[in-house]
C-alpha cells in the first residue's frame, strides 16, 4: 500500500457542513492500493470554528481510519486580511520541519488549491521528500479573482500569482483539474496536455440513498443549499421570488435557502426590502443530513453570476447533491458544461435574469408528478454513472500510479 499526502487547507471532516471531497476519495483509495493522509488548517472555513485547544499546535485525528492532521492557524471570518494571514500560516506550518512527523512517509504529495500557497507548500514538501508532486486545481487563480472583480488583471498581485501558477503547473508531475475545460486555460501556458487529468467533484452514493419520489402536493418547495457568496448571485433568486409572490396563482410556491457565507446579511436585508413573505433562511446542516434535507424539496435552484471564468466549466458539490436528490433542477448558469442539459434533469435559465427564472419556476411547479419523477431520475442516473466517488477514486489512483512512473 502506497501513501499519498493531500494538502487541502479547507478539508472538512465528515459530519461538518462543508464539502468532503478528499475524505470521500481517501475512503475509496485503499481499494486501489493507496492510503491517504489529509493535512488541513485547524479553523473551519464555513463557521470560523477553531478545532484545536489553545495549547495545541497540531492534532492527529482519524475518521473511518483516515488520518486528518490539523495544523494550528488563527481564526478569521470573511475574506479580509485575516483570511490571507490564515492562508500564509497554513502554508508555513506545512513546510515547518517536524510538523508532519506523525504521518507515514509519502510516495506522492498532492497540493490542492483553492489558494495556490497551499499547493506551493506541497511542491516544496515533494522536493524535500524527493517524491512526485501532483497539483490539484479546484479554482483557477488568479483568473477567478480577476473575473470576480477582486483583482486588477495588471496589478502586481495578479502578476505575482500568475508567475506562481505557471511554476506550479510546470513543477507538477500530474495536474488534476475539476473543471472539464480547464485544459483550454492551462495548455496555452506551455503545459503538456498529457499531464492534465480531469477528476470532478462527486457524490458518495452509499451515504446518499435514492430518496422517495414526491407526488405533487398543495405546496411547492424550491430549495437552495450551499454557500452564500458573491459568485452564487442569490439576489437573482430573491428577485425571481418577488415576481412569483406577485402572482396570485403562485401562492403555493415557497423558497428555502439553507447555508451561510459572506453575503448572507445582505441577502436577508434584500429579502426584507423586497417584502418577501414565503422565503426562509436557514442555518447550514452537516453533510450527513443533506439527503434527508434534499428529500423535502420539490425542485432545486442552482445559480451563479455570469462570469467569463465559467467558460472553463464548473464542478459544484451542491449541483451533484441536487441531482442525487432526484428532483428537477433549475440551472441558472452560463458555463462550459451543463450537466442538467446533458442529463435532462431540469431547465437551463439565463443567469442574472429574474424574470426568466420566475418563468422557469412557474413551469417546473406546473409539471405533473410523472414529469418531475422523470427529470429527477435522469439527474440521479447521471451522477451514479459519472460522479460516484468509487469511480473518481479509481481515476485518482491511476493518476498517482502514473505520477510514480519514471520520467522518460
Amino acid at each position: 500500500m502506497k501513501n499519498v499526502w493531500i494538502l487541502n487547507h479547507y478539508a472538512q471532516e465528515p459530519g461538518g457542513a462543508g464539502g468532503t471531497r478528499h475524505y470521500q476519495l481517501a475512503k475509496n483509495l485503499p481499494a486501489h492500493g493507496w492510503r491517504a493522509s489529509i493535512i488541513a488548517a485547524s479553523v473551519e472555513h464555513q463557521s470560523g470554528r477553531q478545532r484545536l485547544e489553545v495549547s495545541q499546535a497540531s492534532r492527529l485525528d482519524e475518521y473511518a481510519g483516515i488520518p486528518f492532521l490539523w495544523l494550528k492557524t488563527s481564526e478569521y471570518k470573511g475574506n479580509g486580511t485575516a483570511r490571507m494571514r490564515n492562508m500564509l500560516e497554513y502554508s508555513w506550518q506545512v513546510v515547518r520541519p517536524g510538523r508532519l512527523s506523525a504521518l507515514n512517509k509519502p510516495d506522492v504529495i498532492i497540493g490542492s488549491s483553492v489558494h495556490p500557497f497551499a499547493a506551493a507548500a506541497g511542491a516544496m514538501l515533494a522536493w524535500r521528500y524527493k517524491v512526485p508532486f501532483v497539483f490539484e486545481v479546484r479554482d483557477l487563480w488568479p483568473e477567478t479573482l480577476i473575473d470576480m472583480g477582486r483583482l486588477e488583471r495588471k496589478s502586481i498581485i495578479a502578476r505575482s500569482l500568475r508567475v506562481l501558477e505557471k511554476w506550479l503547473y510546470k513543477r507538477a508531475k500530474r495536474i488534476v483539474v475539476l473543471l472539464p475545460k480547464a485544459h483550454e486555460y492551462i495548455v496555452p501556458m506551455g503545459i503538456d496536455p498529457k499531464k492534465i487529468v480531469w477528476i470532478p467533484n462527486g457524490v458518495d452514493l452509499e451515504d446518499f440513498p435514492r430518496p422517495e419520489e414526491k407526488a405533487v402536493g398543495d405546496e411547492f418547495t424550491l430549495m437552495y443549499f450551499g454557500a452564500h457568496g458573491s459568485a452564487n448571485g442569490l439576489d437573482n433568486v430573491l428577485r425571481a421570488q418577488k415576481i412569483i409572490e406577485a402572482d396570485p396563482e403562485m401562492s403555493h410556491v415557497k423558497l428555502r435557502i439553507i447555508g451561510n457565507g459572506p453575503c448572507k446579511v445582505d441577502l436577508l436585508n434584500l429579502s426584507s426590502e423586497l417584502g418577501l413573505r414565503r422565503v426562509s433562511f436557514e442555518d447550514p446542516v452537516p453533510k450527513r443530513q443533506i439527503p434527508a434535507l434534499a428529500a423535502e424539496a420539490d425542485a432545486f435552484v442552482f445559480n451563479l453570476i455570469n462570469a467569463p471564468v465559467f467558460k472553463y466549466g464548473i464542478s459544484s458539490n451542491k449541483l451533484f447533491d441536487f441531482m442525487a436528490g432526484q428532483r428537477p433542477v433549475l440551472f441558472c448558469c452560463d458555463a462550459g458544461n451543463n450537466p442538467i442539459e446533458d442529463s435532462g434533469a431540469g431547465y437551463t435559465v439565463e443567469p442574472g435574469n429574474p424574470k426568466a427564472l420566475a418563468e422557469a419556476i412557474v413551469r417546473v411547479s406546473r409539471l405533473s408528478s410523472a414529469e418531475r419523477v422523470k427529470m429527477g431520475r435522469a439527474g440521479r442516473h447521471y451522477v451514479e454513472i459519472e460522479h460516484g466517488f468509487d469511480k473518481l477514486a479509481r481515476n485518482l489512483a491511476q493518476c498517482l500510479d502514473e505520477a510514480c512512473e519514471p520520467t522518460r
